[in-house]
């Protein structure tokens, strides 16, 4: 932790994490920023709901990586997310309709982040397969 706006964050399990600030407000670059973290948490919330949702349909998922990007909008304050996109990259020798179904069921039914995220952004997705 520093005099600014580096912070470590911990759950009641103790689990830990740390923050900082944009370099405008003192950060220091040494975590990721809040905003940073809320879309590292939407792509890992979806990328836990694809896995368990591959698994059902058996595919042969081995690897899983969501890209995360979002929009805001500058000069406003609180400068919330209006646009976020994620991009699916899954390898595996997938069946690409089984592969949209679970991400199409995860933006649009289980995602818990992206669920509250929705209520003030257009999400969008697309999906890339490496067999």
């Amino acid at each position: 932790m520093n005099d600014a706006v580096h912070f470590e964050c911990s759950t009641e399990e103790g689990l830990r994490t740390e923050t900082d600030g944009s370099p405008d407000v003192g950060g220091e670059g040494k975590a990721p920023r809040p905003m940073q973290l809320l879309l590292m948490s939407h792509a890992s919330c979806s990328a836990i709901d694809v896995v368990h949702l591959l698994k059902k349909m058996r595919q042969p998922l081995t690897d899983i990586r969501v890209e995360a990007d979002g929009e805001r909008m500058p000069g406003e304050v609180p400068s919330v997310f209006r646009k976020i996109h994620l991009h699916y990259i899954l390898t595996g020798n997938l069946e690409e309709q089984s592969a949209e179904k679970a991400i199409r069921l995860s933006v649009e039914k289980y995602c818990s982040v992206g669920a509250m995220l929705s209520k003030t952004a257009e999400i969008t997705w697309s999906i890339e397969i490496i067999r």
